[in-house]
């Protein structure tokens, strides 16, 4: 069975070139431009990972992630953040942090072996 990705990003864009991506590695993904929707879409989709954009219009992604982690249903669900900052880890608090951070500008090989390191963990 293949593993679900969920992006959540403002971006359509976005969505869109990381959707072909991992959709070319066998991922099954499922995408939403509204955050606020965003535990209405994991209890629908079922993910296995969530990539979140820090950057949202509606809402802040660290915060988001924050929310995942300290949430008993959802807390063992791995989360890869997307960032243009690259201090965005050091920033992060250890409790409510994402599981790995991917830098903007990323290449596809930084995106699959990202996502291929948090489905094997």
């Amino acid at each position: 069975m293949a593993k679900r990705i969920l992006i959540v990003d403002d971006s359509e864009l976005m969505i869109e070139v990381m959707t072909y991506i991992l959709l070319g590695k066998g991922y099954e993904v499922a995408s939403s431009t509204h955050a606020h929707e965003l535990f209405r879409t994991i209890k629908a989709c079922h993910p296995d990972l969530v990539i979140l954009d820090i950057v949202n219009k509606s809402m802040d992604g660290r915060e988001l992630c924050r929310l995942i982690k300290l949430n008993r249903a959802t807390e063992n669900l791995r989360v890869i953040v997307c960032s243009e900052n690259e201090e965005t880890e050091a920033q992060e608090p250890q409790k409510g942090a994402p599981d790995d951070v991917l830098h903007k500008p990323f290449g596809m090989n930084s995106l699959i072996h990202k996502v291929q390191l948090q489905l094997a963990a």
